[in-house]
């Protein structure tokens, strides 16, 4: 029966993990010295050699001839370990073993001393899935577990792990391997497999593609040989269904000149060829990163995401656009990488993206699109021109003598017992005010914030001076709703939404506008010869 190469590869001493020196040593030199930890805690990536670490360190603690720290791998403990026939260790699947029932279980099992070995250990994958209930009930036995058992704990989602768990471990984070030793894993893969052939470039081009996982690099080795014997770049993108280098580079150059037909063009042949339109995607984020780079940090191309002879061609590329453009692009890229997950049509989806990569958008443009639209601006222009007549309509404040000053009622302050709501107003040059042009629409927007006060505010008008804004009203309830903080906001808010500006609203109690000496009467008779209706009553 076939072997996956990623199972049959598998390390089996310590000295055989890639790219985790800080972590295998340490192990070493606690078996060699006699001082291993209860329960360890292993966190990082896919595909780092959490969970085979865990089986070499649960081998090694009980191996009867250790060397250097290694399992010996030939006594019958490393063997039946190796086979998976040793009861002592146990592994447990916490994504499909996360209830209370399972931990306890475990806690009744672990009272037993171990049948072979010298300790029974418990390895706990994808820990971050137990309940909330199973950590509080693996908690206890992991703080004062028997002297015979010990812990090790794997996952890749340590922010899901609770911190009183945290607490009882010896914690060790795994790095993402590095390229240059998945390409030496490969090759060597390769020689001892003797059926297929594996070229730099393509041994290259997996490692960047299993972005640090080995696990990941050897199953797409796996599905290359599965397309030819001798690998190459080419096998490598047909079998993982990517775009190969030179329709990366079409599209990049189509969107460097703002060719919609172009982009538009390559991306249907690709469609064609069943490529995956969200590999596509990835790939095309990671050469924007490397132009970002290249752009930044001219010169260090051992951090770029790219083969040797690409860098020339990106750099010709990048000196096209800016820097802005750039990170623009790539920011419309992420976003459109998120939403392929769910989206129904991933063709259309980034067809959609490549069209607005094509169309020379600028961060502050789309902001101000965002948040003025056309329809609006006109609106808006309509209202300061009202506003602007009703000022132009006003005579200055110094050019009148008798100015008139009217008492306003200002609801958040307390009145002293016994008076009224108007006692020792305050005073205010009532000709600086002028009328609210869109008072209406501020009510049609306080009717959809605050519903139940909204209703008292028909048949009033509101006038404003600089961040000031007066309500002149007839009616009691409405003076007393004002009161209610709640309902001063949201007004608050409605008039900053429709004019932009934070007022300072207070209430007037305005006489009928027909009546004798009302203080109102003259702003209400500029507001109706500017063209502002009012309707106080």
């Amino acid at each position: 029966m076939y072997t996956a190469l990623y199972r049959k590869y598998r390390p089996m001493v310590f000295d055989d993990v890639l790219s985790q020196p800080h972590i295998t040593t340490t192990l070493k030199n606690q078996i060699i010295n006699g001082r291993t930890a209860h329960a360890y805690l292993f966190t990082g990536s896919r595909g780092t050699g959490k969970t085979t670490c865990a089986r070499i360190l649960a081998k090694a603690v009980n191996c009867q001839n250790p060397v250097n720290g290694n399992p010996c791998l030939e006594c019958e403990i490393c063997k039946d370990a190796d086979n998976s026939a040793l009861s002592d260790i146990i592994e447990i699947d916490a994504a499909s073993n996360n209830g209370v029932a399972d931990i306890r279980d475990l806690r009744e099992a672990a009272a037993f001393m171990p049948e072979r070995c010298k300790y029974r250990v418990y390895i706990i994958d994808e820990v971050h899935m137990l309940s909330t209930a199973a950590f509080n009930a693996l908690l206890k036995i992991m703080e004062e577990p028997p002297p015979y058992v010990k812990f090790i704990l794997a996952t890749t989602d340590l922010h899901k792990v609770p911190p009183t768990v945290l607490s009882r471990c010896q914690r060790f984070d795994f790095r993402r391997i590095a390229p240059s030793d998945i390409v030496d894993r490969i090759k060597t893969v390769a020689e001892k497999e003797g059926t297929f052939t594996v070229n730099d470039e393509a041994a290259r081009l997996i490692a960047r593609l299993s972005d640090g996982g080995m696990r990941d690099a050897l199953s797409l080795l796996d599905q290359c040989i599965a397309f030819s014997s001798e690998i190459t770049p080419e096998t490598v993108s047909s079998a993982a269904g990517i775009a190969g280098r030179d329709y990366l580079f079409d599209i990049m150059d189509a969107v460097s000149e703002n060719d919609i037909s172009r982009v538009i063009s390559v991306t249907d042949r690709l469609y064609g060829m069943s490529k995956d339109m969200q590999r596509l995607c990835e790939e095309l984020i990671s050469q924007f990163r490397n132009m970002m780079l290249i752009k930044t940090i001219p010169g260090q191309n051992d951090i770029l995401a790219c083969m040797p002879d690409e860098i020339d061609r990106l750099t010709e590329i990048a000196g096209r656009m800016t820097l802005p453009d750039i990170l623009e692009k790539l920011d419309i890229l992420q976003t459109c990488c998120d939403r392929l997950s769910r989206s129904l049509n991933k063709r259309t989806e980034l067809e959609m993206c490549f069209v607005r990569l094509c169309m020379k958008l600028r961060t502050e443009n789309t902001a101000a699109v965002n948040t003025a639209p056309s329809a609006d601006i006109t609106a808006i222009q309509n209202r300061l021109a009202a506003l602007e007549q009703g000022m132009s309509s006003q005579t200055p404040a110094q050019t009148q003598p008798n100015v008139r000053r009217v008492p306003i009622i200002n609801p958040e302050q307390k009145q002293p017992a016994g008076t009224s709501a108007t006692a020792d107003p305050q005073k205010v040059d009532m000709s600086k005010f002028v009328p609210v042009s869109c008072w209406a629409e501020i009510l049609e927007r306080y009717k959809q914030l605050c519903p139940p006060a909204a209703g008292f505010l028909n048949g009033t008008m509101a006038v404003e001076h600089e961040n000031q804004m007066l309500i002149l009203t007839n009616s009691d309830t409405f003076a007393k709703l004002f009161t209610l903080k709640d309902n001063q906001d949201k007004l608050k808010q409605a008039a900053a939404e429709l004019t932009g500006k934070q007022y300072a609203i207070k209430c007037y109690k305005a006489k009928p506008k027909n009546a004798e000496n009302s203080p109102a009467g003259e702003i209400i008779a500029k507001a109706q010869r500017s063209g502002i209706p009012t309707e106080l009553q």
